[in-house]
């Protein structure tokens, strides 16, 4: 009889396993509905990807000439953004062939990648394959933190998707290859195409675009810069893809894998040396935007054309080293020894640099620069710096010998010559007189040698340069061009000082009755100091401040008939624009627009200008500068100010054949200041030389010849910008023939007389003995004047 089995195991099994079924299902249920949940509360943490539309990105700040060309740039990321259109498509292959070969088949996540990446994880313990899309780098780079967690790689995956939906492939790759760092502060591709190779994107090769594709992997390990064998590698790894993706064919990758690479670091593309410039610029920017300037990618056009501020520095520089030379040759930088180009220090301190002496021959000597450049220096650019000038050592080689390093600059002529890095420093300003726009300025020698800003900071006596101003205040008071002040001596009691001051012309001779016309023409001090005696301090500092000048810098004394107060370069151009404009004061700028980096405007400089032929009124209309001084004074004191072109201190400008010339020298006690401020028709100017500790310049070492060539350097390379116009007599200003010597009127019968400028209401009455005579040229001392 057979046995029946017991059901109960079986139906025990069942039973089990339909529990633990249950148990799966609710678990798996939980789990998904708890994800589900976990997604929906991450998506509300997530970043709007609608701030994708408007992306701001971190560019420098850019400064250029007003004829735009740029000066400088600052800020740490380099960025030039491009519209996905303009990037050549070999690049954006070897891109995609690089970082994403599938870019075109995902929806911004790809789970074949993904999954391999983690399962060589898994199995490994090392991550060796990268799991994120392009799409994917573009929600972490804008979206998300660089923090490494796989709850920022979930966010990534949910963001791409999302990112994907939204924006097309080429809206994903403009993000991409604009935001991407690329090593060397560059950021984006143009960027980098500038950074390694100094060109514009579109002039690349293959070659270099597999290069450039092959660096956001690992930007400092594949830098073609630091390590050029490993970068080569990735850049073959790059090419090798993209053959195999059929992008490229297999002559073109034979030919790009076989190309040399010629990465190198490249400066920014200056196109214009003016640092006291930019330097001027990134401050006042500064203090308006704060350190966002760096990274707003602004763009900022000074006042300053190129062609005026390459003449300015080159003015300057050739001024400074015909001063240096005349006072010897300082010696060699190094002592004789055997050095090569190698150790030559490579950097250019304004347009010297050094070279090794190679060779040496009776007619010059030979040399080598850092980049071992051969030169030849002729010994008509050697003589100068003959230790004794009056001994004939009449050849090259009894001076310099091989392996001597020197000093040399480049003439105009294309020729070298031996120099050195003159000890004085120097400064000049050019402005537009009729706004105050600045059209040139050099604060030093050289920025990098010293960025010291000699045309702004520095606050130097400015001498007789002051002298105008003086005389402005007496006309002002009443005072003609034939007032007559005595040139004599004179003794100051100042109960302040230990012993009374006793000023004195420069060559120590007096005129006796002299003309405030022959007084300033030949910048006699004794009568300077007589006619602010007459007129008061007060009077002198009123007219002062109406041209710009500080209070706190002026000296309540009689001292400031010579110029004992200071002021900048700057301020003394600016002082005399009111000569220039017709009596009005403006305000000094350099910011003519400030644009952002689509060429929006955000700001355009309004200055107040000066409106000669407009009436005058009290106060000035909107937008026009306020009245420094009458029509009628102005025509005066500019009448007297042409004068010291035409016949006095200022002559050597005569050379530059122009008629509206006016401007006054200027030296300081001991020759420790050398200026001339001068101007022409729609410029003005300052130049300045000096030593930074105030030592003496030297015997001789005045306005006239130390500062003035240095303005007509300038003006002779710009004049044919600024032609010549006649100056406008106002309303109210006559001529009368008058005696120079009393400044009473004469017949126009008499003999000795000239004819003088007047306001109608100063005209003599009075009539001057017969038989007058001026003075002979011979007598006046038309060298530079001594404070």
């Amino acid at each position: 009889m057979p046995i029946k089995k017991d059901p109960k195991p079986k139906s025990l099994i069942k039973t089990l396993f339909k529990w633990l079924a249950f148990l799966f299902f609710a678990f798996t249920g939980t789990f998904l509905v708890a994800v589900y949940f976990f997604l929906i509360e991450l998506d509300k943490e997530l970043p709007d990807i609608e701030q994708l539309q408007h992306v701001q990105y971190q560019m420098p700040l850019s400064i250029y000439s007003q004829d735009k060309l740029l000066i400088a740039q600052f800020g740490e990321k380099r960025r030039i953004p491009m519209n996905i259109a303009h990037v050549p498509p070999q690049l954006i292959k070897a891109f995609i062939a690089a970082e994403d070969d599938r870019f075109y088949k995902h929806n911004g996540v790809d789970f074949k990648g993904l999954l391999r990446a983690v399962s060589q994880l898994a199995l490994t313990g090392k991550k060796r394959q990268g799991g994120s899309t392009i799409t994917m780098q573009v929600a972490r780079n804008f979206l998300l933190s660089n923090e490494k967690t796989y709850l920022r790689k979930l966010k990534e995956i949910i963001l791409a998707l999302k990112i994907e939906r939204q924006y097309s492939k080429d809206q994903i790759l403009d993000l991409y290859l604009n935001k991407i760092y690329m090593g060397q502060r560059a950021y984006g591709v143009a960027a980098a195409a500038q950074t390694y190779y100094g060109t514009d994107i579109s002039a690349l090769a293959l070659h270099q675009y597999a290069m450039i594709a092959g660096l956001p992997k690992a930007p400092s390990i594949y830098n073609p810069i630091t390590n050029p064998q490993r970068a080569l590698d990735r850049r073959n790894y790059v090419l090798r893809r993209m053959i195999d993706l059929n992008y490229i064919s297999q002559t073109d990758y034979e030919i790009a894998v076989r190309a040399a690479d010629n990465a190198e670091t490249q400066s920014i593309n200056v196109e214009l040396k003016a640092p006291y410039i930019a330097e001027m610029v990134r401050q006042e920017i500064m203090s308006k935007y704060g350190e966002t300037a760096y990274t707003l990618g602004l763009k900022i056009y000074t006042t300053a054309p190129s062609q005026l501020q390459l003449a300015a520095e080159d003015a300057l520089q050739k001024t400074l080293h015909e001063y240096d030379e005349r006072h010897g040759y300082r010696g060699l930088p190094h002592k004789n020894t055997q050095k090569t180009s190698v150790q030559l220090n490579d950097t250019a301190i304004g347009d010297t640099r050094q070279a090794l002496v190679t060779g040496a021959t009776d007619s010059g000597v030979t040399a080598k620069l850092y980049d071992s450049t051969q030169i030849f220096i002729a010994w008509k650019n050697i003589e100068w710096a003959k230790p004794y000038p009056e001994k004939n050592m009449g050849t090259a080689k009894a001076f310099l010998k091989p392996n001597d390093i020197i000093w040399v600059r480049e003439l105009q002529t294309n020729e070298w010559a031996l120099t050195q890095v003159p000890a004085a420093e120097a400064a000049f300003v050019a402005l537009n007189p009729n706004n105050g726009a600045i059209l040139a300025l050099c604060g030093g020698f050289d920025f990098y040698h010293s960025k010291y800003n000699r045309a702004t900071q520095s606050k130097r006596q400015p001498g007789s340069g002051f002298k105008p101003i003086v005389y402005t205040a007496a006309l002002e008071k009443g005072f003609t061009a034939a007032s007559i002040i005595n040139d004599a001596p004179i003794v100051i009691e100042d109960p302040s000082q230990e012993n009374d001051w006793r000023p004195e012309n420069y060559s120590h001779r007096f005129l006796g009755p002299t003309s405030l016309r022959t007084a300033l023409r030949e910048s006699i001090n004794l009568v300077s100091v007589r006619l602010l005696q007459e007129i008061g301090v007060p009077q002198a500092i009123d007219t002062a401040l109406r041209f710009g000048f500080d209070k706190e810098q002026l000296p309540g004394t009689l001292s400031l008939a010579l110029g004992s107060g200071y002021a900048s370069p700057l301020r003394m151009a600016a002082a005399y624009a009111v000569f220039a404009n017709g009596g009005f004061s403006v305000k000094p700028y350099l910011i003519e627009r400030i644009e952002d980096h689509e060429g929006n405007l955000l700001y355009q400089a309004n200055p107040a200008l000066a409106c000669p032929d407009c009436p005058e009124q009290d106060p000035p209309p909107h937008n026009q500068a306020p009245r420094a001084i009458s029509a009628k004074i102005n025509f005066l004191a500019n009448s007297l100010l042409r004068d010291v072109v035409q016949r006095g201190t200022a002559t050597q400008a005569k050379q530059l054949g122009r008629n509206d010339l006016g401007g006054k020298t200027g030296t300081t006690n001991e020759q420790r200041d050398a200026w001339f401020n001068g101007f022409a028709t729609d410029i003005v100017a300052s130049a300045w030389i000096g030593f930074d500790n105030s030592i003496p310049l030297g015997h001789g070492e005045t306005g006239g010849k130390t500062a003035l060539p240095m303005w007509i350097k300038f003006m002779k390379s710009v004049e044919q910008n600024f032609p010549e116009k006649p100056l406008t007599q106002p309303n109210g200003i006559v001529q009368a023939y008058i005696n120079p010597a009393d400044g009473l009127l004469l017949s126009k019968e008499s003999r000795g007389g000239i004819w003088e400028y007047f306001s109608e209401e100063t005209v003599p009455t009075a009539t001057s003995a017969p038989k007058a005579e001026e003075p002979a040229e011979d007598e006046f001392f038309a060298e530079e004047e001594l404070f």
